[in-house]
């Protein structure tokens, strides 16, 4: 509540309607007066963070210590004292995303191809006199024209680039004559297959490395679409878990699965932080924080669904056991559509 007057007047200035006390009934808005100096709005504006950090700070401490406890408190009405879960999701994959990339920029070594020092890029835009003269020296001085060297670069490549079939094709002009010629018969998606082939080696002068980090910098970049898709799809596996049991409404099964997918997030992150700190020290924990982390995560689970749908041990473990498997099967299929995905984004 804010100390500014309360105004006289009894209507409510935002919805019109016949205010009943200091808060309007209909939209909540308090009826005081709308001057407001320098002072009230510090105040207001410091009283609006603590009062955030407050419900911020008592809802990471019950999705922290309390797993489940969060999702059951929204299932029943008690909903003001916690941050909303749709707001907690957006926040903290945020946050998540962007350390997560943040970190994986980092790690990323740029392949960059030389020829005698110059890279493509020096290469491109050299004039036709420095041009002639550096191709000189990587034809045994003889002059290579930009088509010349274009069919050097792929050439001269050490990786040979990507291959999808048995046969490997230089331009798209030499599929299609194939195709015309009746020498290859196949049918629209492995053509479709094949000239994507055909453009990415092109592209990336058949240098597969720079076509894979290429290809993993797309695939990490489709990770927040995957959670997000993947989030509905988890809810309702537990839909279907908990079909018999009436009370629990899909959106039920919704929140449970924010409030750990947030839990997720925050292991991650904590991961990422202590590996850094043992990297600097000179340990490589990597493995081990990967273990620990899945151990975690899985044991929070367990704990959540036991808290939140109260049904005993053995039905709790054989429904987190389905729940599990199942996930991994979609989160598979899911992850196959988004490598194709990724693959055509090349």
């Amino acid at each position: 509540m804010s100390h500014l007057k309360e105004r006289k007047e009894k209507n409510c200035l935002n919805c019109q309607a016949e205010v009943q006390g200091r808060y309007c009934h209909i939209c909540g808005q308090e009826n005081v007066d709308t001057y407001e100096s320098a002072w009230h709005l510090t105040v207001h504006f410091f009283q609006d963070i603590l009062h955030y950090d407050g419900k911020f700070l008592r809802t990471i401490r019950y999705l922290i210590t309390k797993p489940g406890l969060l999702t059951r408190e929204y299932a029943i009405g008690r909903r003001a004292s916690y941050v909303n879960p749709l707001r907690l999701y957006i926040f903290s994959s945020a946050i998540f995303f962007i350390i997560f990339f943040a970190v994986s920029d980092r790690n990323e070594t740029i392949v960059t191809n030389t020829y005698n020092g110059k890279t493509e890029a020096e290469i491109a835009v050299m004039d036709s006199l420095e041009f002639d003269q550096f191709t000189r020296g990587l034809n045994n001085g003889k002059p290579m024209t930009r088509a010349d060297f274009g069919e050097y670069l792929d050439s001269a490549s050490q990786y040979g680039g990507i291959t999808l079939s048995s046969s490997s094709y230089k331009s798209r002009e030499e599929y299609d004559s194939l195709l015309r010629i009746g020498a290859r018969k196949h049918n629209w998606l492995q053509r479709q297959v094949l000239y994507k082939e055909i453009e990415v080696n092109q592209k990336y002068h058949r240098d597969r490395k720079q076509i894979l980090q290429r290809f993993r910098q797309e695939f990490l970049h489709s990770f927040p679409q995957m959670l997000f898709l993947s989030l509905p799809l988890f809810a309702l596996i537990l839909k279907l878990l908990y079909l018999r049991q009436k009370r629990f409404y899909y959106a039920n099964h919704a929140i449970f699965g924010i409030h750990f997918y947030v839990f997720i997030f925050m292991m991650i992150l904590l991961s990422i932080g202590l590996n850094r700190v043992f990297g600097l020290l000179g340990a490589d924990v990597t493995d081990w924080l990967a273990f620990i982390n899945l151990i975690l995560i899985l044991l929070y689970e367990y704990k959540s669904m036991r808290l939140f749908y109260e049904q005993g041990r053995p039905k709790t473990i054989l429904k987190f056991i389905l729940l599990n498997l199942v996930h991994l099967v979609l989160m598979m299929l899911l992850m196959f559509g988004f490598i194709l995905f990724s693959a055509f984004k090349l």
